[in-house]
């Protein structure tokens, strides 16, 4: 399975040169921040995972089945496939598919695709290979939040319930873009609390939340609350993988979460920056953040797992070229196995591998794995 949609990328990616975009007509760019160029055409990028990784996947923790998907996004044209009607297939819920034709094609989001809460509790995405969801540098790509009353509160322990449960597969996110600096920032791609995430086959490319700030960031995912404090699966996932893809945040330039575990397999981390300054807390002077140029965790009990994973060339201003991972209550722990962390760019504090950042006493195992 991994080698059949890592091939089927390589496919799509660098095959075919017939690019169709179709875009919502809102221009909601912002003033006063930094100039985001969406990609004129994401399907070129990188493909889907760590080349080299072959960590075996847990069951649970590969694709879902869309045989007989409730909701089929297009008519075999790539017109048909519009952001009005991702945005409507996202709110139903159920097994989505598409059918805009046989050669890649983007659909540029004017606004987020929401997961309702009181809709089918299993939402599976699954681009077949052929679909970006693009920001177009303006707007945040998929929301779920539990606890969101305008997406429907069904339960009376928001915080920790086990649905929606989502699963996004064989799709690309692009020119995710989110500025917020509040609780609902971050996370320009996806933005997920409560219920359960999974990402696998996917691709993040050039995905661009908000710069600065000491507790905000996530590139492309921003995450809490996961069912159970169940991890979130990323399984043969790029996030960047080359100069002009990838993500940044002010902390996190890929993923950034508080109180979330993941376990990450096959995938590759490249050149995705955090970009804030000063730290958490923010250091006197300074607005705050910069940790984490791939990976940033920080909350209490949580775990942190990569197997099989590529983790390079991510940069930072303050702590944590590729992985900052704090547990307040020292609860915490990592485990790294079959990957190799290497060429990660400015920071501090490692106390003991170079371009981690963690507490002394975070139990951390690593076995058959590179670190440097």
């Amino acid at each position: 399975m991994k080698k059949t949609a890592l091939n089927y990328f390589k496919t799509v990616g660098y095959c075919f040169v017939i690019l169709v975009s179709i875009a919502c007509s809102k221009d909601n760019a912002e003033e006063g921040i930094e100039v985001h160029n969406p990609l004129e055409n994401p399907q070129d990028g990188p493909p889907a995972g760590n080349p080299n990784g072959n960590s075996p996947i847990p069951v649970g923790a590969g694709t879902e089945s869309v045989t007989n998907p409730d909701v089929v996004i297009g008519n075999g044209t790539p017109e048909s496939c519009t952001c009005d009607a991702v945005v409507a297939a996202v709110a139903q819920g159920g097994k989505i598919t598409f059918n805009c034709g046989p050669n890649p094609v983007t659909i540029v989001m004017d606004r987020p695709a929401r997961v309702f809460n009181n809709a089918n509790p299993d939402v599976v995405i699954d681009g077949g290979g052929l679909v970006t969801l693009s920001g177009g540098g303006t707007t945040r790509i998929l929301y779920m939040n539990t606890c969101d009353p305008d997406l429907v509160w069904t339960t009376d322990h928001c915080q920790n319930q086990d649905h929606p449960r989502v699963t996004v597969q064989n799709i690309t996110f692009a020119d995710g873009h989110n500025m917020d600096t509040g609780s609902s920032g971050g996370g320009a791609a996806i933005w997920a609390r409560g219920g359960r995430l999974k990402v696998v086959n996917c691709r993040f490319f050039n995905n661009r939340c908000v710069g600065t700030g000491p507790d905000v960031g996530g590139g492309a995912i921003r995450a809490f609350s996961q069912y159970n404090s169940l991890p979130i699966y990323v399984v043969n996932t790029t996030f960047g993988g080359g100069s002009i893809y990838g993500n940044s945040g002010s902390n996190g330039g890929a993923i950034s979460s508080i109180g979330t575990s993941w376990t990450i397999i096959n995938s590759l981390f490249s050149y995705n920056k955090a970009i804030g300054n000063g730290g958490n807390p923010a250091q006197s002077g300074t607005p705050g953040g910069g940790s984490g140029g791939a990976i940033y965790n920080d909350g209490n009990e949580m775990t942190l797992t990569i197997l099989g994973s590529l983790i390079e060339q991510n940069e930072v201003n303050a702590y944590g070229s590729s992985i900052f991972f704090v547990s307040n209550n020292h609860t915490g722990d990592i485990r790294i196995d079959n990957s190799t962390i290497r060429n990660n760019i400015g920071g501090s504090w490692y106390p003991v591998y170079p371009s981690i950042s963690m507490h002394d006493d975070t139990p951390i195992v690593v076995t058959n794995s590179t670190i440097q």
